[in-house]
């Protein structure tokens, strides 16, 4: 199992400078990879590149960009430049996003999710395979009149998607190179999650996929405090549906029951639950939620499970 990081969030923009130090420190802990969010401010993709570019070795990700107000052609192109900057350690994450942001931020009616996941996904992978296009669906077009690979973007870049629910997984399995759950804890990856999209892939014939957990947690000496600021952090999770019925599925009353808590061995319990419940890969989130030196202290830990 590897294990890897966010830096920053949708709602704490570091400066560039910072990220980049951040991200060589991030290095030298022994992590395998950093992840940025998508939001209105930083391009992730651009950021994921720079910082790629900056510290070598370590494994840059976007989790993750939502599919509405976007097109496979312009996706790519971000993808591909990150890939080529990179030395091919970008990972491309996509996600549905929500009707509230989608329609408030773009004016966008959010129809046909699903659908509109699907035809992205089947019109974005030609383009980052062969740097060509030809679909014609009924949500999006996307052709290439002009060739849009990018010299030294090698191996293809993979594709993970946000993905949760039944509908979103099935679509992942077949199209995609794995999945990026959030707030799904163990019980809802090994019962549900896990289970669903392996069995999509394997009806594609395609490679079991990866299954990036994105877990809220810290090494700290003060759990429930913590607890209680992520408390205030997740709740906005809690009143969207597909985070809803994940929290359910683990058994979760709040988000932050989800948040990993506590001292070194608490810690450590707690990734072995997710790997052992399907994760392939653990990234954990806010770490930073109790001061610098519990993050440090984390980052530490995490770096020693991966074997850095």
């Amino acid at each position: 199992m590897t294990l890897g990081v966010t830096l920053g969030s949708t709602s704490r923009q570091l400066p560039v400078d910072t990220t980049v130090r951040l991200a060589r420190e991030a290095r030298d802990a022994g992590l395998h990879s950093a992840w940025f969010g998508q939001s209105f401010a930083y391009d992730s993709p651009s950021l994921a590149a720079i910082v790629g570019r900056e510290v070598p070795d370590l494994h840059v990700g976007t989790s993750a960009i939502p599919v509405f107000g976007r097109h496979p052609l312009l996706v790519s192109s971000q993808a591909q430049t990150a890939q080529a900057a990179t030395g091919g350690r970008y990972h491309l994450g996509l996600a549905l996003g929500t009707p509230h942001l989608t329609e408030t931020a773009f004016g966008l009616p959010y129809r046909r999710p699903i659908g509109l996941l699907r035809e992205f996904l089947t019109a974005l992978r030609p383009l980052l395979e062969t740097g060509e296009a030809d679909f014609h669906g009924e949500l999006l077009t996307a052709t290439t009149p002009y060739p849009a690979a990018v010299p030294g973007a090698q191996p293809p870049v993979p594709v993970l998607v946000a993905a949760m629910g039944p509908q979103a997984l099935r679509v992942s399995g077949e199209l995609a190179d794995g999945i990026l759950p959030f707030l799904a804890g163990p019980r809802a990856l090994a019962e549900h999650i896990v289970p669903a999209v392996t069995a999509a892939a394997e009806a594609a014939g395609r490679p079991a996929p990866r299954i990036v957990a994105l877990v809220p947690g810290a090494v700290t000496s003060d759990a429930e405090g913590v607890r209680r600021r992520a408390a205030e952090t997740l709740e906005l999770y809690e009143r969207i549906p597909s985070y809803r019925r994940a929290l359910d599925l683990s058994g979760a009353d709040r988000a932050a029951d989800l948040a990993v808590l506590g001292d070194e061995e608490t810690v450590a319990a707690e990734v072995r639950r997710y790997r052992d419940a399907g994760a392939t890969e653990v990234v954990f989130t806010a770490t930073d939620l109790s001061g610098e030196e519990d993050r440090r202290r984390t980052w530490k830990l995490l770096g020693e499970l991966s074997g850095g």
